[in-house]
């Protein structure tokens, strides 16, 4: 028994020495752990604009349009794409104006009054593509690398390469307005990664989870059913050995337990000055901006608690999202309503705190429009070139950075596409693409796959 036993002993005194400096595998898998250099940021605050936003509405102004308006586009442009839904229309002007702000002269479309404030803190990307048209698969391939259902999400990548900064909190959070993206929850998921990585999905509203209210009388007695759960797992992983499953379970528990008294404190922003409420628009007569405002808000108030990957989703009632493939003027117009002046708000909160350098902020849309009409009076998707943006530590501010043709049709320079964002993303944040990898299938795999660059001519 002694001589089986030997190597055991020094397995059970390492164990203890690993798991009291942190370095135990399994001791905690949002445990913080060590970047491949410096980061230039901690978190990141990921605005997703569900349906593809117009970027010759928004950020990308093509005078051409104007002069042009109502002609064939296959005289005036030449040689047309399919689309998704091939009904094409005239040559369509923006309905909005735009105007160059800042001391960049940053184009903005008179669609967002609010942001133009922080036209020097923004760094416009204009030659941004896609390789879906349609939402689902743009969607996995924005959010996860590919466009097939099942890659593990950029949020979940996030906490696998870098863990949590906060022990009641998730590392990756998505701030649910009312709208899931196309593709479902797998948009979140972990993948083949472990459980624990994968979005923890909450509402902004007084009942952000379910349960987060205790059931039990005491603590006392809640700790104990929690530790007897506990006990029941590890006997399974006794037998049964590792199971992925089993031990988030087992983390994702003792998580949740934590994450009850958390929680409401998270979301009570009774605390927040009557100014800084005003400021994101929670007062504000459009039901849009009152959601989506409480979503900014609370997504700074993550990013103080060391939460990593925060996403929001657009709230629902405001039409198709950003969707417009008919009555482009009333849903862009009450889409950038919702979110104009909450993103400007939260841009200037992250500014005055001292937020703003070690926290990047993205803006991005699954694809853009078309610069001729789907109909009369909408635009179809168009994955050939359209704008993004960043903004916050590590990135030039008032950099337009790419070019589509005159048009504002298909990309002409400085190409490039999703995985490149992603590497840029994990590059800010200390990590390697190339080297942040899961075995899984024989393969090591990689949130970029066997692509992507990051984008030095935009980082400072």
């Amino acid at each position: 028994m002694l001589a089986r036993c030997a190597g055991g002993f020094g397995a059970v005194a390492a164990t203890a020495l690993l798991a009291r400096s942190g370095l135990a595998a399994n001791a905690n898998p949002l445990a913080p752990k060590l970047t491949h250099f410096p980061p230039r940021v901690r978190s990141v605050i990921f605005l997703y604009m569900d349906g593809g936003p117009s970027q010759i509405d928004t950020f990308d102004y093509k005078p051409l349009l104007e002069k042009h308006h109502g002609e064939d586009p296959r005289t005036a442009i030449g040689k047309l794409e399919p689309t998704q839904f091939n009904n094409v229309g005239k040559v369509l002007k923006s309905p909005w104006t735009f105007k160059q702000h800042g001391e960049s002269g940053q184009w903005i479309s008179s669609l967002f009054p609010h942001l133009t404030a922080h036209a020097d803190d923004l760094c416009v990307i204009k030659s941004m593509t896609s390789r879906f048209p349609e939402h689902t698969s743009a969607n996995y391939f924005l959010h996860t690398g590919s466009g097939l259902q099942g890659r593990p999400s950029m949020g979940a990548w996030v906490g696998y390469g870098l863990g949590s900064e906060s022990e009641n909190l998730p590392g990756f959070v998505v701030l649910n307005g009312g709208l899931i993206p196309p593709g479902g929850l797998d948009n979140f998921n972990s993948g083949f990664l472990p459980a624990a990585y994968q979005g923890s999905v909450i509402k902004p509203g007084a009942v952000p989870i379910a349960n987060i209210q205790p059931t039990e009388a005491t603590p006392r007695l809640q700790r104990q059913k929690l530790d007897f759960l506990k006990q029941l797992d590890e006997q399974s992983l006794a037998s049964i050995g590792r199971v992925d499953q089993i031990e988030a379970a087992i983390a994702n528990q003792e998580l949740a337990f934590r994450m009850q008294s958390a929680v409401p404190d998270l979301v009570d922003i009774s605390s927040e000055s009557q100014a800084t409420q005003e400021m994101y628009g929670l007062n504000a007569e459009w039901k849009g901006t009152q959601v989506f405002a409480r979503q900014c808000l609370l997504a700074r108030r993550m990013v103080e608690r060391g939460v990593r990957f925060i996403e929001l989703t657009c709230p629902a009632g405001n039409g198709d999202r950003w969707d417009q493939h008919s009555n482009l003027k009333d849903g862009h117009e009450k889409n950038s309503r919702t979110i104009d002046q909450p993103v400007a708000a939260l841009l200037s909160d992250l500014k005055q705190r001292g937020l703003f350098d070690e926290t990047l902020v993205v803006w991005t849309g699954e694809f853009g429009r078309t610069p001729f009409a789907q109909g009369a009076d909408g635009r179809d998707h168009n994955q050939f070139g359209f704008s993004m943006w960043l903004a916050g530590g590590g990135v030039k501010g008032g950099l337009s950075y790419g070019r589509t043709d005159d048009w504002g049709y298909k990309t002409v320079e400085n190409k490039l596409e999703i995985h490149d964002l992603h590497a840029t993303m994990l590059h800010l944040l200390g990590l390697d693409h190339t080297q942040t990898t899961f075995r899984f299938s024989s393969r090591d795999m990689r949130l970029t796959d066997v692509h992507g660059h990051v984008i030095h001519d935009i980082l400072t």
